[in-house]
C-alpha cells in the first residue's frame, strides 16, 4: 500500500471537511442536483470520450496509485552483473541455471532469449516493445483521469450558469433564488473537488508510477544487451549506474 497517495487524500478531504464543520452546517453543501449535473455529466462525458470496456479497465491501473511496487534497482544491477560473470567465464547457455532463479518476469524473458541465441538487436526489439506497451497501457489509465479532472470543472461551470439562470428568473420570488445560488455555487465547488483532489493527482501519481517502472526495465535491456556483447562486468555497472541519481549508485565490487 502506497501510505502517500493514501494520507494525502485522506488528509485532504479531512482538511476540507473540517474547515466546512468549523464554518457551521455541513447540510448546506449537500446538494443533489449539483451533484447529478457535476458527477453525472463528468460520467457521460468520459463514456462519449472512452470506450466503456476502456473505463472499466482502468480500474486495473489506477490501483498502481494505491499499491506500490518497489523496484530494487540496486538488486537488478546486481543479477545482471553477476550473470555476466558467469556469461563471460562460461558462456550465455550457463545462464539456464539462474534464470529460474530470477524474481523478475522481464528478466527472465531477456535473459531467456540471450540463452536462445536471439542476436543483440532482436533482443533489443523484443524488450522495448515490451516497455513501449507497458507504457502505453498505463499512460491510458492516467489520460482518462486526466480527461475527467478536466471535465469535471467545466460541468460545475457549466451548472454555475444553470443556476444562475434559474436565479435570475426568479428575482421576484426570493424564496427561490437560494436554491438557485447553491446549485450555482455548490456545482463549481463539487467539480473543483473531484479534479484537484480525486482525479489529478491520481493522473500525475499513475504517470510517476509509469516513469519509473519504464526506467527500470529500461536497466535491464541495457543490461541484457551488455551482456550479449560481452562487456566487462565493471563497465556494465558504470553504464548501468548512469541511470540512476548519485545517492543510489552502490558498487558491486566493493
Amino acid at each position: 500500500m502506497d501510505i502517500a497517495t493514501l494520507a494525502g487524500i485522506v488528509s485532504a478531504f479531512f482538511l476540507v471537511l473540517l474547515a466546512i464543520l468549523m464554518g457551521g452546517n455541513t447540510i448546506i453543501f449537500i446538494d443533489i442536483p449539483s451533484m447529478m449535473i457535476t458527477v453525472g455529466g463528468t460520467i457521460g462525458i468520459t463514456l462519449i470520450s472512452y470506450r466503456i470496456k476502456d473505463i472499466l479497465g482502468v480500474m486495473g491501473v489506477v490501483k498502481n496509485a494505491f499499491l506500490q511496487k518497489n523496484h530494487d534497482h540496486q538488486t537488478a544491477i546486481k543479477e545482471i552483473i553477476e550473470m555476466s560473470g558467469v556469461a563471460r567465464k562460461e558462456g550465455l547457455l550457463a545462464l539456464q541455471n539462474s534464470v529460474q532463479g530470477l524474481g523478475d518476469a522481464f528478466m527472465q524473458v531477456g535473459i531467456q532469449a540471450l540463452i536462445d541465441g536471439l542476436e543483440p538487436e532482436a533482443i533489443r526489439g523484443l524488450l522495448s516493445t515490451n516497455i513501449e506497451y507497458l507504457e502505453e497501457r498505463h499512460s491510458h489509465g492516467a489520460d482518462i483521469f486526466a480527461t475527467m479532472g478536466t471535465y469535471a470543472p467545466a460541468m460545475g461551470l457549466i451548472g454555475t450558469l444553470i443556476g444562475l439562470v434559474q436565479m435570475l428568473q426568479n428575482l421576484n420570488d426570493p424564496s427561490k433564488i437560494g436554491p438557485g445560488m447553491a446549485v450555482a455555487l455548490l456545482t463549481t465547488f463539487y467539480g473543483a473537488v473531484m479534479a484537484n483532489m480525486i482525479f489529478l493527482p491520481i493522473s500525475g501519481k499513475l504517470k510517476k508510477r509509469s516513469s519509473e517502472e519504464v526506467q527500470y526495465r529500461e536497466i535491464i535491456l541495457e543490461g541484457i544487451i551488455s551482456i550479449s556483447g560481452g562487456i566487462n562486468p565493471h563497465i556494465i555497472e558504470q553504464k548501468l549506474h548512469a541511470f540512476l541519481p548519485p545517492k543510489m549508485r552502490k558498487s558491486n565490487f566493493n
